[in-house]
């Protein structure tokens, strides 16, 4: 059993309640408090040591993956983060100055993007690190964007370039804030989710939630410098499309929006963040699952991104 069907067995009879306006199979939920403007957003994450991040990780650089990992996912609502609690798992032989340092790079992403960090918990993990960072945000009401709208004949955006996140991008990541509110803002986006299992994957769940099918165009799937130099220095190497595919970790925004808006939504972005690439990879298709397209044609893409358990 992978993760997303052991997910799916947990979450098929989850106790709900009235303030749930969207529940578990989102980046998010998404939650009515009573406040007059906006909604909460509310989210947790996790990262392990061995999993996410090596043993002789620079702390600071641990930390700020740790919370940057919730802000993505913030970022693909549409919303802004307000606090987070951090739960610290942690070996009987800890480090004083390794969980200080992971403090002060958790602290110095919180006040860049004017956040508070409100507290959290301590306890014993006797083999390795885990940080578990629970966050809650607001987005204004009606703005919120789910995983379950994209329609047939969207074109698909994607922020950023793919691939080769594992030699460092990972751990340095700014998750799209600013980006992600001016796009729901300003447009009107149909679905969006962050890349964190990778493109091949993450694509599936906009699909699967919303009951359609997708086609990509190789050539405009923007590929990373990192994976394409790993594939020339390294004989073993994914090859640099199917690295921008499947690695996973790159926290960029993958998004979709009526076909008729694609190039002005284009024009403005270069305006705007004239500094962060936005590509059109691919439409939203009536059938199922994902097809690529290049030169000798279209066919059925099998790749899938990160499955934990698998």
């Amino acid at each position: 059993m992978n993760e997303f069907e052991l997910i799916d067995r947990l979450t098929a009879a989850l106790p709900s309640h009235p303030a749930v306006v969207t529940g578990a199979g989102d980046d998010c939920a998404v939650l009515d408090l009573g406040a007059p403007e906006t909604l909460t957003l509310f989210k947790t994450d996790a990262v392990v040591e061995g999993i996410h991040f090596t043993h002789d990780c620079p702390g600071e650089k641990i930390g700020h993956k740790a919370l940057a990992r919730c802000l993505s996912d913030l970022a693909a609502m549409g919303g802004t983060p307000v606090a987070a609690l951090v739960t610290l798992g942690l070996k009987r032989s800890f480090d004083v100055g390794l969980v200080e340092s992971i403090y002060a790079g958790m602290n110095t992403l919180a006040a860049r993007v004017g956040m508070a960090i409100v507290g959290g918990e301590t306890t014993t993990n006797p083999e390795r690190l885990l940080i578990s960072i629970a966050v809650i945000g607001t987005v204004p009401r009606g703005r919120q964007i789910l995983r379950s709208g994209a329609k047939p004949g969207d074109a698909i955006f994607v922020t950023g370039e793919l691939g080769g996140s594992l030699d460092s991008r990972h751990l340095e990541f700014e998750p799209r804030l600013a980006e992600g509110r001016w796009l729901a803002e300003h447009f009107r986006i149909h679905a969006m989710l962050d890349l964190s299992d990778g493109l091949a994957g993450d694509l599936r769940h906009i699909l699967n939630r919303s009951g359609v099918g997708a086609e990509l165009l190789s050539s405009a799937i923007p590929i990373s410098r990192s994976a394409r130099t790993r594939a020339r220095a390294e004989s073993s190497a994914k090859p640099p499309l199917l690295a921008a595919l499947t690695d996973g970790e790159d926290f960029e925004l993958l998004f979709t929006v009526a076909g008729r808006v694609a190039v002005p939504l284009l024009d403005a972005w270069k305006r705007q963040f004239p500094k962060l690439k936005l590509s059109c990879i691919g439409k939203i298709t009536t059938g199922r699952g994902i097809t690529l397209r290049d030169k000798n044609g279209t066919r059925p893409l099998s790749a899938h991104g990160y499955v934990h358990f698998s």
